[in-house]
């Protein structure tokens, strides 16, 4: 398929993200890039309740627990009993995993110029900024 053929801009983001997800691999940046995405979120909220960590993630219960069991086997994350309602668990991210994730971060950016490769810097600049523009405001 031709990719200026795709049908409209949402077409072309999920080819797009269908080729940074076959080439982000657990080989290539030390981790998968669910785990990467969970550990980013982590980092921007300090800590997070394991549900809102699944929901963000669009992860079932299930799903949530064995990445976060991953997570926390590397010591990447921590978990532990809300005092509120000790039914629920927080979850926050280590030192280890900040640096894991600095780490995943670095060995992306030489993916994001493989795949962006295409693209003078100001052009992926302004595709920077009007993809966040299109997140702005949206439930991630």
């Amino acid at each position: 398929m031709n990719p200026a053929t795709a049908t409209g801009s949402i077409g072309l983001l999920t080819q797009l993200s269908r080729v940074v997800y076959r080439r982000a691999t657990e080989e290539v940046i030390g981790m998968r890039l669910k785990q990467l995405i969970a550990l980013d979120h982590l980092r921007d909220t300090e800590s997070c309740l394991q549900q809102g960590l699944g929901q963000m993630l669009m992860l079932d219960p299930n799903n949530c627990v064995l990445l976060l069991n991953e997570l926390d086997e590397r010591g990447y994350v921590e978990r532990r009993r809300d005092p509120q309602d000790r039914r629920r668990h927080i979850v926050e991210i280590t030192p280890a995993g900040l640096a894991a994730l600095e780490e995943a971060e670095r060995k992306l950016e030489t993916l994001e110029d493989e795949v962006l490769g295409n693209l003078s810097q100001a052009e992926r600049e302004q595709l920077h900024e009007l993809l966040a523009k299109a997140l702005a405001d949206q439930d991630v």
